[in-house]
């Protein structure tokens, strides 16, 4: 038997929410959070909806009524506007007083004697005074005194009980003792605005040397930052800047033996030098980073570093923790494996260890470490192989602590994996994208990801190409094909990353046939990158993003919308805010070699466009503007350009 079976307002179907309340789902400061349910009763008395919300760190609740659209459903919205978690819920209650009303308008309408009517709605006056006595002590109390003297007088006016400041009062102190209220109670969690729109750059320290017979610093990397604003990034992503192991060390292209002089692979972290908290000492000392977070925050980019919760042998926790990683019944430590492949350099951190907790807590504190000297961001490598558990638990408390901090998940794994890490508190991950090659599997994928409910929890991050992942496409498609796929990613998702400089100076050699490795990877070595080599799509690159920058439609995942065009090697899709103030169309050749023209058909209704009235087109990247009608456009790309065009939808003519 319920607890209140009086309780007859029913609360479905609320949006946003994450697997029925489980997960939060996510905004980023300054959005406008709209929350809509359905909400309704038996019978026919009036339902009155709330939505609650409650701010990070406070203890009362803001309630705002929620607006009726039609069918049961209702909307209301609050500002996203202070960092961290935030609570709401839906309360609904049918309401005597509003119903009261209604049918009083009706009545009167109809001519009707009301005195009876007038009597029961000066009862229903008398309790809300008796209430708010309780609440509000005198002054409400003494208007509706009045109010009940006028109802139950000699010759009431049936007209007057119709009184709009009546009626709020009555609602303010409606009877909501039978109230339902939606559980369990939701949460969103708000991030900052680089949660949602990003642009990442990875680079190897050891790399940013101008000189090949020397290591690169921190301070070569600082002399890099105006190259890398310059092209329109502001997240610089380091891989592990920590000391690297000696003991089963890797050489150039994997090689399993090693000479003298080989830096090793900087994923099999630590040595004599120290383990995750330490910094590789030739790249420079803790002071010479904090400069170089400092140096990358006046160009207006965050530095983001790799974690990798993994080590090398020679990890000081191998040998002050040994119950943290798995032995073998030789007495060895299990290396990582992934068969036919080996790894003897890394050693895997052992979640089910007898010690699982002082594991995470040092797993955290590897995190806060960097925290304290300035990091507000962390990609983190192969979460999927750690207990999912750990990550909820990590990412909470942190967060709770730095509500600016973001979580980058590299996570190449099943879908649901990859889904559970967002719900578990991943601000951002590596999608898909990369082997998404043909049209229809971009267009679907990019329907996916931009509408609830994967868009509710999910932040997908575009890479075009990482240290690991040389794509085939990228390998056969030379030049056109790299401008392709960072149009493709950059105009498609809010958040974007290359690893360069081996994206910017199209490095397309794979280390052997059928492999996605790069020949020469600077996981394996230092490399030297001549910046303004014939080859390099910097411009393009560095357009692409001031176009991103300067236009709002680009800088979220809703309003994406894909618009039909008649080639199988073109791809069409319009981004636009919900004003329809910002209207971004971009069609992208996904044919390399050949000139390719099709009839594109533009969603006119989708851009709010008259099919009767021209219309202003502006090319964004080869500039002039034309006049388009209607919503058939021939369309022609030739890959000897730029095969791609992206398009400013503007005024009507």
């Amino acid at each position: 038997m319920p607890s209140d079976g009086r309780r007859r307002a029913v609360i479905e179907s609320i949006t946003p929410s994450v697997d029925g309340g489980r997960f939060p789902a996510k905004r980023t400061i300054g959005e406008t959070v709209v929350v809509e349910g359905d909400a309704f009763a038996d019978g026919h008395d009036v339902v009155l909806v709330r939505l609650r919300h409650r701010p990070p760190g406070e203890r009362a609740w803001i309630e705002l009524a929620m607006e009726p659209l039609g069918n049961d459903r209702w909307r209301a919205t609050f500002p996203a506007d202070r960092l961290g978690r935030h609570a709401f819920t839906v309360v609904a209650w049918t309401d005597g007083w509003s119903t009261w009303r209604r049918d009083l308008r009706k009545r009167l309408d109809a001519e009707q004697d009301v005195g009876v009517d007038l009597l029961i709605g000066a009862d229903l006056v008398e309790a809300a005074r008796l209430r708010a006595i309780e609440v509000h002590g005198d002054t409400d109390a003494a208007i509706l005194a009045e109010w009940v003297a006028r109802l139950r007088g000699d010759r009431p006016v049936p007209a007057a009980a119709l009184d709009d400041d009546l009626d709020r009062l009555m609602v303010r102190h409606a009877d909501r003792s039978h109230e339902t209220v939606h559980e369990p109670m939701l949460e969103l969690v708000v991030d900052p605005v680089r949660a949602r729109f990003s642009t990442w750059y990875e680079l190897f320290p050891r790399s940013a040397s101008p000189d090949p017979d020397r290591h690169g610093t921190f301070h070569d990397v600082i002399a890099r930052l105006p190259y890398i604003a310059d092209l329109g990034f502001d997240v610089l992503y380091l891989p592990p800047i920590h000391p690297i192991g000696e003991t089963f060390r890797k050489g150039p292209n994997n090689v399993t033996v090693s000479g003298p002089s080989d830096p090793g692979v900087p994923w099999a972290i630590g040595s004599s030098e120290g383990g995750h908290d330490a910094i590789h000492p030739e790249l420079g000392s803790l002071a010479d980073f904090q400069e170089l977070v400092r140096a990358a925050d006046g160009q207006g980019i965050a530095v983001a570093l790799d974690i990798a919760f993994q080590a090398s042998p020679d990890h000081p926790a191998v040998r002050d923790h040994p119950s943290w990683f798995r032995h073998r019944p030789d007495g060895t430590v299990q290396y990582a494996e992934n068969p036919p492949k080996k790894y003897q350099d890394i050693y895997p951190f052992d979640f089910e260890s007898p010690d699982w907790a002082g594991l995470w807590v040092y797993l955290e504190g590897v995190f806060r470490h960097w925290i304290g000297h300035g990091v507000r961001a962390f990609r983190v490598d192969n979460p999927h192989t750690k207990a999912l558990p750990f990550w909820e638990w990590a990412i909470a408390r942190i967060k709770a602590d730095h509500p600016d901090v973001i979580f980058l998940a590299e996570a190449f794994t099943r879908p649901k994996v990859m889904y559970r890490l967002a719900k578990l508190g991943f601000t951002q991950s590596y999608t898909y994208f990369t082997w998404r090659t043909n049209k229809h599997e971009l267009a679907d994928y990019f329907l996916e990801l931009t509408r609830p409910p994967v868009a509710d929890f999910f932040g997908p991050n575009f890479w075009p190409n990482t240290p690991d992942i040389l794509h085939a496409t990228l390998q056969q498609g030379g030049r056109p094909m790299f401008q392709a796929r960072y149009v493709l990613a950059a105009m498609a998702s809010s958040n974007i990353g290359i690893y360069g400089p081996a994206f910017e100076l199209t490095e397309s050699t794979p280390r052997e046939p059928d492999s996605e490795e790069y020949l020469h990877s600077e996981k394996y070595q230092q490399r030297t990158w001549e910046l303004q080599g014939p080859t390099s799509i910097a411009p393009l690159i560095r357009r692409v993003n001031e176009i991103r920058r300067d236009h709002p439609a680009l800088q979220r995942n809703a309003g994406l919308a894909i618009h039909r065009i008649d080639d199988d090697q073109l791809i069409a899709w319009s981004k636009s805010t919900d004003d329809r103030s910002d209207r971004i169309l971009t069609i992208v050749s996904l044919d390399p070699v050949k000139v390719r023209s099709g009839l594109l058909h533009v969603d006119l209704a989708e851009l709010w466009l008259d099919p009767d009235r021209p219309y202003e087109v502006e090319d964004l990247i080869d500039g002039g503007v034309e006049h388009w009608r209607g919503g058939e456009i021939p369309i022609t790309i030739d890959p000897a350009g730029v095969p791609a065009r992206v398009l400013r939808i503007g005024a009507r003519g």
